[in-house]
């Protein structure tokens, strides 16, 4: 994957989220979603959060690696911190009872996305859309065009295609779309997953896994002008590392 800079850049109006994963309270990159392949990146998830905040970012993915693997959330106080930033949280990881979506709400997340309870519970995702509205999105994470559920670590025979049709039909409106192959590698999304996602699905695609530099945004910055429903892009660990800096981007789009 070669990224090179091009100059002059149309970044449009795709919603940039900066990603923080949050494990014992630090903030962490997975690769591939892989608990033994972690980078520890900061250990105030303040620091991040003000970050991306000063560079103009209005919304945060922030995703709860101890939820999602052990199956309840674990770092509310780091939420709470992020939240009191002023950036708008998208909270996951481990939200499987309602129990659990009003604490993230109380905790300051404007929205949640749900993953392993909406692919195996329906009853349960359509009662929570009908309470909370498009609060509530649905974040699904695929190998090879399949299903991965608990932190991506039990894989099933159910399309994301398929997963995505289903709750988008029950009132969904924002889905969040992971390629796990890609995600925390550094070497490019996966255009072609994504493409069909946008094509096929009647929701808001907020795509995930694998930027890398400036030109993967301005490819889906051009895919949008076909793609209305394209709502935002999830960048990760090519901001950690400086592959990426996103006030020039947001600046770039906003210029």
């Amino acid at each position: 994957m070669f990224c090179f800079w091009l100059g002059n850049l149309d970044f449009g109006f795709v919603n940039l989220y900066p990603a923080i994963d949050l494990r014992g309270g630090r903030v962490v990159r997975l690769e591939q979603g892989r608990a033994d392949r972690e980078t520890v990146y900061y250990e105030d998830p303040a620091i991040p959060a003000g970050l991306w905040l000063e560079a103009g970012a209005e919304w945060i993915h922030v995703v709860d690696l101890d939820g999602a693997f052990g199956g309840s959330p674990q770092n509310w106080n780091s939420v709470e911190k992020i939240a009191a930033s002023g950036l708008k949280v998208q909270m996951g990881g481990g939200l499987r009872s309602q129990q659990a979506i009003e604490r993230a709400f109380n905790s300051g997340a404007a929205r949640v996305a749900l993953g392993t309870i909406a692919a195996e519970d329906s009853s349960f995702l359509e009662s929570m859309v009908e309470k909370f509205g498009s609060r509530i999105a649905v974040g699904i994470d695929a190998l090879k065009g399949k299903v991965a559920l608990r932190g991506w670590v039990d894989a099933v025979d159910l399309s994301a295609l398929d997963l995505a049709w289903r709750v988008a039909a029950m009132g969904v409106e924002t889905i969040i779309y992971t390629d796990i192959a890609t995600d925390g590698m550094l070497t490019g999304p996966n255009f072609e997953a994504q493409r069909e996602m946008l094509d096929h699905v009647p929701a808001r695609i907020i795509a995930s896994g694998g930027v890398a530099c400036a030109q993967d945004v301005e490819r889906f910055q051009a895919m949008s002008k076909n793609h209305s429903n394209l709502e935002g892009v999830i960048i990760g660990r090519a901001l950690y590392e400086g592959k990426i800096d996103l006030g020039s981007i947001i600046g770039a789009g906003e210029g």
